[in-house]
């Protein structure tokens, strides 16, 4: 655990850097992305305005009202959310919304899959390690379906996760990959998978096997110029009509933060749904703790 309390140091630092340079909470708007990918957004899917709070703080109330904002947005009127944002050393949850809401949740049925596999396979080895960050990292989805059957099928991803505290009742997987929408499962259970394996003794495989925010994987050419570009770590979830972002995240104020948004939305834009999740991600790093 010492080397992982490092990293995790090393990261609250970079973060905190980041904080002291980051410009006022009222100027940030679903247009803050990378410049070159904005400027070739069609009008259709056009970045989208929400109220964010003015004030010199940005504490816990701020960012419920934020990020309903974003959610009860008129765009996504016929959208399914599911929200959870908790800080891992602390009871408090900071946002909900549908945090039990049985969702399509894409590739972030990886993170099941992984998570149970770190678990069975009796020994790492570096062509294990190797493999996870495809599954997570990249999100190969041959590899994670190979990944299932190798460690057993879902009867052996049921008990495993029933380890971390995961109920099967708070998930449907059918798959590795998570390309079936018959796939299903909620925020809630995705963040007790993230919170268990943060400290679970193969939490360093875990962590490092996800994607980092606007560095590598999924997540390169997300949140690239913010304070949240190397300070996530995470799994991205797309289908058609489906996107899904959790992992963890670094606060300066609340410390490792795990996190699981999937919105299910058929017809709406992929990148609309996806700006809106990195809306409520950006809002989230920025959040203080106002006791």
């Amino acid at each position: 655990m010492s080397k992982r309390r490092s990293l995790k140091e090393k990261v609250l630092s970079r973060t905190s850097q980041a904080l002291n340079t980051t410009l006022a909470i009222a100027s940030i708007s679903l247009g803050i992305w990378n410049q070159a990918a904005t400027a070739q957004t069609p009008l259709e899917s056009a970045p989208l305005s929400f109220s964010v709070p003015t004030n010199s703080r940005f504490c816990r109330s701020d960012l419920e009202s934020s990020i309903a904002s974003i959610v009860n947005h008129p765009r996504f009127d016929t959208a399914r959310w599911g929200i959870v944002i908790k800080p891992i050393e602390k009871a408090t949850i900071l946002y909900q919304h549908n945090p039990n809401a049985s969702l399509i949740p894409a590739s972030n049925v990886k993170l099941l899959t992984t998570a149970a596999a770190l678990q069975i396979v009796p020994k790492q080895t570096r062509p294990f390690e190797n493999l996870l960050a495809v599954v997570n990292r990249y999100s190969d989805n041959d590899q994670a379906d190979a990944l299932r059957r190798r460690i057993g099928g879902q009867s052996a991803i049921r008990n495993a996760l029933k380890l971390l505290g995961v109920s099967s009742n708070s998930y449907a997987q059918v798959d590795g990959s998570g390309l079936s929408r018959s796939n299903r499962v909620t925020p809630t259970a995705l963040v007790t998978l993230l919170e268990s394996m943060f400290t679970h003794e193969q939490s360093g495989r875990f962590y490092q096997s996800l994607a980092v925010a606007g560095v590598n994987g999924t997540l390169r050419n997300r949140f690239r110029n913010t304070l949240v570009q190397g300070n996530l770590h995470g799994k991205t979830g797309t289908l058609r009509g489906v996107r899904a972002l959790s992992g963890y995240l670094d606060n300066r104020n609340y410390g490792t933060i795990a996190f699981s948004i999937v919105v299910n939305q058929p017809g709406q834009s992929g990148q609309v749904l996806a700006q809106a999740i990195d809306q409520i991600v950006l809002q989230t790093a920025q959040v203080e703790s106002c006791d």
